[in-house]
């Protein structure tokens, strides 16, 4: 039985790099969505696929192949969520996991954020991406990944 796959929402994936080293280091396929911008790789293991333009192109693409107990690396909470409902393990680049318990807050805060930055309430900057967040990152990927290939063997 093939081991899960790694889907990236590679755009505006700060840990590219770490997803292929703890990839390669648990033997797994990864597959980078984009609109472009990511360079095509010789490895095998490694997959880049380009999608075309559109609000929710790398989104769809990803949920429409993606598969219960595949791991999505994403940012997109309304993309957690889709991925959640097909059985997939979610992962933010932040290395704070998303859960069937915890996307409904996640899904309530991003739209109560969205409302206030629309009403001048907030401003609409995000944290910055601190080294702290890539060595979680690392540490839950590989965590996940462990997990993930186990149910597979299951």
């Amino acid at each position: 039985m093939p081991g899960p796959t790694i889907f990236v929402d590679a755009d505006a994936c700060p840990v590219k790099d770490e997803a292929i080293k703890v990839a390669e280091r648990l033997g797994l396929v990864v597959t980078f969505v984009s609109n472009g911008g990511v360079r095509p790789s010789r490895d095998p293991m490694i997959k880049v696929v380009v999608v075309p333009s559109g609000a929710d192109a790398a989104d769809d693409w990803i949920v429409d192949n993606a598969a219960s107990n595949d791991i999505v690396l994403t940012a997109d909470i309304p993309l957690a969520s889709r991925a959640i409902d097909k059985g997939c393990h979610v992962l933010g680049f932040a290395g704070k996991p998303f859960t069937p318990a915890s996307i409904g807050m996640a899904l309530a805060m991003r739209d109560l954020k969205q409302h206030l930055r629309e009403t001048g309430e907030i401003k609409g900057y995000n944290p910055g991406f601190r080294p702290a967040d890539r060595s979680a990152f690392l540490a839950a990927l590989d965590t996940l990944g462990r997990k993930a290939k186990s149910l597979a063997g299951k």
